[in-house]
């Protein structure tokens, strides 16, 4: 199931104020631009920043993801009929011929269950071009992020249009080995009412994404380090082999 926090339409429509700064796409810009990708397939696009971004630059960009929320907050952006959007699961888009599929921020690591995420790759995988790539993030394990999960850490009052102020924070709910799951709440000042937004994200191991990766087709081609977050997240680039040619020179 997807979160509140992007499928509530009034959630969904706080996403972009409470995460004003998305430094970390810069990273994915500069890689569509050295891989020199025409065509994007965006994973778990959002509210359609990446997307967006990259249709400013004249990229052929889908963002597709399963909050219909989110979805529609992207949607109605100024620029958002550069973007085919779809409400749905990347299978949906399929085929496409991307040169670039990319899964920002959370995605991957939002992808819990180990069948839909085997099915999430496998997609990926069809919507490519030969030699196109895949790239995505996700926390390095051994660093354990979610200690800095705190209440006191993450909260906030933030001035939303059209929502009031919003009081935001995190909690920890449990950590059950490579799974951490918390719980996000929202007050509103406006009317007093109260929302939460449970989540669950998978810690994977580099040697464990490598394995799951080389068993859908792809070959590794780089695991590179997230520059806004130095030491704290894998950054995996994953390429389709064309046909007839050797992995190292696909």
């Amino acid at each position: 199931m997807t979160d509140a926090c992007f499928q509530d339409p009034r959630l969904a429509a706080l996403y972009d104020a409470l995460e004003p700064d998305r430094g970390d796409l810069d990273a994915y810009l500069r890689m569509a631009e050295e891989f020199g990708a025409r065509r994007v397939l965006d994973i778990g696009c959002g509210t359609g920043v990446l997307a967006l971004l990259l249709a400013g630059r004249g990229v052929d960009v889908v963002g597709v993801d399963p909050a219909r929320a989110s979805v529609e907050v992207a949607r109605a952006k100024p620029g958002g009929e550069r973007v085919r959007w779809v409400d749905g699961d990347c299978a949906a888009v399929l085929p496409l011929q991307a040169d670039l599929a990319t899964m920002t921020a959370n995605v991957a690591q939002a992808i819990v269950d180990a069948r839909e995420w085997r099915t999430t790759l496998r997609a990926a995988y069809g919507a490519l071009r030969p030699g196109g790539r895949l790239v995505f993030e996700t926390r390095v394990p051994a660093r354990r992020a979610w200690e800095e999960w705190t209440r006191e850490a993450s909260y906030s009052v933030t001035e939303v249009p059209g929502s009031g102020a919003v009081e935001s924070w995190v909690d920890v709910v449990e950590v059950d080995g490579p799974l951490v799951s918390f719980r996000w709440t929202y007050a509103f000042a406006v009317d007093g009412q109260v929302l939460t937004s449970d989540s669950t994200v998978r810690f994977r191991e580099r040697q464990e994404v490598e394995r799951d990766l080389t068993a859908r087709g792809f070959v590794v081609e780089d695991v590179r380090d997230a520059p806004d977050r130095p030491g704290l997240e894998f950054v995996f680039v994953a390429r389709r082999p064309s046909p007839g040619r050797s992995a190292s020179t696909a």
